[in-house]
């Protein structure tokens, strides 16, 4: 089994593959444990009562997964060769070849592409209101975008804080409409409709946010304590385009069963489509690959 990927669903497919006898090799291009190796403070993984920082909660996965046999390997995966029944993954150092494909390449938020965007990461700059919310608790923050992510992050998060300004280019918001009267309902989310954030304000962390208005070119300053990104995330799945079935949004089109529309490949993690993008549903997501998988090495479907 080839896995592509070391976040938490990577490792733990290959945590599950190699403890049912399959000779497992994990593929990463950058660092162990993917996006998750980003967030300084993990709390809502079961088993870590103090919570855990993600680059120390992947690490453990990729030992625990190589104490069964698994092979780690940085290196960079160029393409992807899924017309026979023995895939072929090339890679920066040559190609491997395997009966089973694990993708587990995950998705990475988009970002407003403001000055000062990255640097102010964890300082009050945020992508996950489920991950960093509590860091909030009764402080203001800036909720950009209306799509179904923003409307679930502003629902989160006005749970948490004392206020919550949802930030959108239009006028009303694109998410589905389940998502509305609750938020209409909420006493602590304020709305700024037509507006776009033009600038993060910080003195080492972020203090506002200047709104321009859409309509009337008027520029305004918000004060907040934090500001959370929903305008989406990108998943990373350039190098199986034309391959692989992707639905509208460039995710790997795989169910609960994580098989993709490849006999022999299955998609776990952020990669593939999904309600809900968390480091416990993706561990989920690699053991049931691994169970497909054997189910299909063994001629079933």
């Amino acid at each position: 089994m080839i896995v592509v990927g070391g976040g938490p669903g990577g490792y733990t497919a290959a945590l599950y593959a190699a403890r049912a006898g399959l000779d497992t090799i994990v593929l990463e291009k950058l660092s162990v444990g993917g996006q998750m190796a980003l967030t300084e403070q993990i709390d809502n993984y079961p088993g870590f009562e103090d919570g855990v920082d993600g680059f120390t909660l992947g690490e453990k996965m990729r030992r625990g997964a190589e104490r069964f046999g698994v092979e780690s390997r940085t290196t960079e995966v160029l393409s992807f060769d899924f017309s026979n029944q023995v895939k072929a993954v090339e890679t920066s150092e040559g190609t491997l070849r395997g009966k089973t494909v694990v993708l587990a390449t995950g998705a990475s938020p988009r970002e407003l592409g403001l000055a000062g965007e990255r640097e102010l990461l964890r300082k009050g700059v945020n992508y996950c209101a489920a991950c960093d919310g509590m860091f909030y608790k009764g402080k203001t923050v800036v909720v950009v975008g209306g799509g179904n992510t923003a409307a679930a992050d502003a629902l989160i998060l006005s749970r948490i804080c004392e206020k919550v300004i949802l930030v959108h280019r239009r006028d009303t918001l694109r998410a589905t409409k389940i998502y509305h009267a609750p938020l209409m309902e909420a006493k602590n989310v304020e709305f700024r409709w037509n507006s776009a954030v033009t600038e993060l304000l910080s003195d080492e962390k972020v203090t506002g946010v200047r709104l321009r208005d859409l309509k009337t070119e008027e520029e305004s300053i918000v004060a907040c304590d934090g500001v959370f990104v929903s305008v989406g995330r990108k998943p990373a799945t350039e190098l199986v385009k034309g391959k692989i079935e992707l639905d509208p949004s460039g995710y790997v089109v795989a169910d609960e069963s994580t098989r993709t529309s490849v006999p022999g490949v299955f998609a776990v993690g952020d990669v593939r489509t999904k309600a809900l993008r968390q480091v416990v549903t993706a561990v989920s997501d690699g053991a049931v690959a691994v169970h497909f998988a054997e189910e299909y090495l063994a001629g079933g479907v």
